[in-house]
């Protein structure tokens, strides 16, 4: 049987935010909602480290969020699955691909990810990835219109970056169970959906 457990994935704008807090609403004490970088005490730090220090190189930023990414499986993900919760994750492995990786070209680090992904993941393998999919100029527009939300240095990236931040979503997803959700669409369509996937999962 796969375990609860799923990532919530997508580029800047998609409307990642604004779904997680309407997921929680709708599932409320069934679901456990956390987020990377970050979700536990040690991996929060390591959060703030990382995003008060944007001259971090890719293979720094890479180290940090894996070690990070270990302390939130032990602190938050396996306790929550074995209480019997859904657990989403707001961005998971998949983004450390997608950033550090391809949108910093950085392909000498790819080996090194499905290494670091087997030995410190373990059996704890998300059952299915969600991508709320969104063109790279239209999200970032979007981004641009929000006036509340944190704010850190990814989003200061330009468009190529973005770009193929996207690009390597896509090959990350075709090592792994995933679904994607057009959400160039408006926010009740893109939930309706969300929830469909999700209920279907853990029925």
């Amino acid at each position: 049987m796969k375990i609860p457990f799923f990532v919530l994935e997508g580029g800047e704008g998609a409307g990642k935010t604004t779904q997680i807090k309407r997921l929680k609403e709708y599932f409320g004490d069934r679901i456990v909602i956390t987020r990377e970088p970050g979700g536990s005490p040690t991996a929060e730090a390591i959060r703030t480290y990382i995003f008060a220090h944007p001259e971090l190189t890719a293979l720094e930023q890479f180290e940090k969020f894996w070690e990070a990414r270990e302390s939130h499986l032990k602190e938050t993900i396996r306790p929550a699955l074995e209480a019997g919760k859904i657990v989403v994750s707001d961005r998971f492995d998949s983004s450390t691909f997608a950033y550090q990786i391809r949108a910093k070209e950085t392909p000498e680090l790819v080996d090194a990810f499905w290494q670091y992904r087997k030995s410190i993941l373990g059996d704890t393998v998300p059952s299915l990835y969600i991508y709320l999919d969104i063109d790279s100029k239209v999200g970032l527009a979007r981004k641009a219109k929000q006036k509340d939300g944190e704010v850190t240095h990814f989003d200061q990236w330009e468009l190529p970056l973005h770009e193929r931040m996207r690009e390597g979503f896509s090959e990350f997803f075709t090592h792994v169970p995933h679904q994607i959700i057009d959400a160039a669409r408006s926010e009740d369509e893109v939930f309706v959906d969300l929830v469909d996937i999700l209920e279907t999962h853990v029925a």
